[in-house]
């Protein structure tokens, strides 16, 4: 069951949590249930599970980075067949479908202790804000866990495809069944949808969420679903609460910082960040795609800001976390940009250029910047999306785009030299969609991904 309910410790929760209903007396006077919205709120807020999990699998399978000869030979082999596109069968832990699930069951523990608590004139924003929390975690989970291990959403065959499998309770006697792609966007765009009513405009602090984060996973989603109407409504009212943009001419940074930029700087409207659950993707091993690097101009601050000059190539170090790992919460700037492809996809090439140019003129050096111009919503489209790839690098999001964009006739083919060995992934591989653990499938009865 440790890829259901992935730690033995949310085992040990659960028998601790659950204990009163099958005990008239607590054994032990000490043992605390969570009973209070406090309670709750602490579970919500526990960083190590609730965001410091998030998977890290798509950007290992990705085209941002490379890995030296090296560093490949020194890896495990899971990393190996990942880093090639030949993962098929793996029962290592962890992984990252185990820590998704972590999230998902400390949400559905506080949603089932929930109710037994009134919602009182006093205590109706703390109850909101713990069942909006709760929803918006187990959503993002299920939003992260379809980039990862479905394929990309195609109206002509995501009734057939293979979603999530939604665990939406904390009883492990009830059946794990795999999900339809289309059962799982219905349920998690649901979710942020009511936790958007729920949730402060702003949160206490970007640790929590908050309207803005649920419209702006909600505009997140509806990317991925090619449904760019929906896509600009919900990245528009995320930026009618927070809009705010660094300037990157004000950012200091030394010429040997593995980091440019400070955690929870005033971008970011939910933070979390990427659990490398294999090793060798860390921004200490991974060499910056050169080709990616050349493509920045001489006057874009970005190509300072975000790579480190190394021996053997270029380092990122641009990572919005602050610290060595990657970002992958939601930022004004990943708002801006869905706006701006939104507009464009939907005929409004002027608007879109409005977008883009707002946020590019606080990434160039101070007096260079030439605004950008297109004259057809084609033109506008081809911009953003060069400007998309080298935004947002490294936030979890480039595999999905990868798989989205090639639903829309990009034809991107992924190519990795190693040992002098190449490996292709073609334009809607089926092994864009990453496998589950083995021991899921053969013990549970979960479909396989085909590979």
């Amino acid at each position: 069951m440790k890829y259901i309910y992935p730690v033995l410790a949310m085992a040990l929760s659960l028998f601790l949590f659950s204990c009163k209903k099958y005990l008239d007396k607590k054994p032990d006077q000490e043992l605390v249930i969570p009973s209070t919205l406090f309670d709750l709120q602490a579970l919500l807020d526990n960083h190590s599970n609730m965001i410091t999990k998030g998977v890290s699998w798509g950007e290992a399978s990705a085209d941002n980075y490379y890995i030296s000869d090296v560093v490949y030979q020194t890896s495990i082999t899971e990393s190996q067949e990942l880093y090639t596109w030949q993962l098929k069968k793996y029962n290592r832990y962890p992984n990252d479908w185990a820590n998704l699930y972590i999230p998902v069951y400390y949400s559905n523990l506080v949603l089932e202790i929930l109710p037994d608590i009134s919602k009182t004139v006093i205590n109706a924003e703390a109850w909101d804000n713990v069942k909006g929390t709760s929803l918006f975690h187990r959503s993002r989970s299920y939003l992260h866990g379809s980039f990862l291990f479905a394929n990309a959403w195609d109206n002509a065959t995501a009734a057939t495809d293979y979603g999530m499998v939604l665990r939406n309770t904390t009883d492990f006697n009830l059946p794990s069944v795999r999900a339809s792609l289309p059962e799982t966007y219905n349920q998690l765009i649901a979710d942020f949808k009511e936790a958007a009513t729920l949730l402060p405009d702003n949160p206490v602090h970007v640790i929590r969420p908050s309207k803005a984060a649920a419209y702006g996973y909600l505009a997140r989603a509806y990317l991925s679903m090619r449904k760019y109407d929906s896509c600009f409504k919900y990245a528009n009212l995320a930026l009618q609460i927070k809009n705010s943009l660094m300037d990157y001419n004000k950012i200091q940074v030394s010429a040997s910082s593995t980091r440019t930029f400070t955690r929870f700087n005033e971008e970011v409207v939910f933070q979390s960040q990427i659990t490398f659950s294999l090793p060798s993707f860390s921004t200490s091993r991974a060499r910056v795609d050169s080709i990616l690097y050349l493509s920045y101009d001489a006057n874009d601050l970005r190509k300072k800001l975000f790579f480190l000059p190394q021996s053997d190539g270029y380092r990122f170090r641009g990572t919005y976390d602050g610290f060595n790992d990657f970002f992958n919460g939601l930022a004004t700037d990943e708002l801006y940009l869905m706006r701006a492809e939104s507009r464009a996809r939907t005929g409004d090439a002027n608007g879109a250029m409005d977008d883009l140019n707002t946020l590019m003129v606080k990434r160039w050096k101070a007096g260079t910047f030439i605004p950008f111009v297109a004259n057809t919503p084609a033109k506008a489209l081809k911009i953003i999306l060069e400007e998309r790839r080298k935004e947002l690098l490294f936030r979890g999001l480039r595999w999905m785009d990868i798989k989205r964009l090639n639903k829309e006739g990009a034809d991107i083919q992924l190519t990795r030299k190693v040992q002098g060995n190449i490996f292709t992934l073609a334009p809607n591989d089926k092994r864009y969609a990453l496998p589950l653990p083995d021991d899921l499938v053969t013990t549970f009865g979960i479909p396989q991904n085909p590979y």
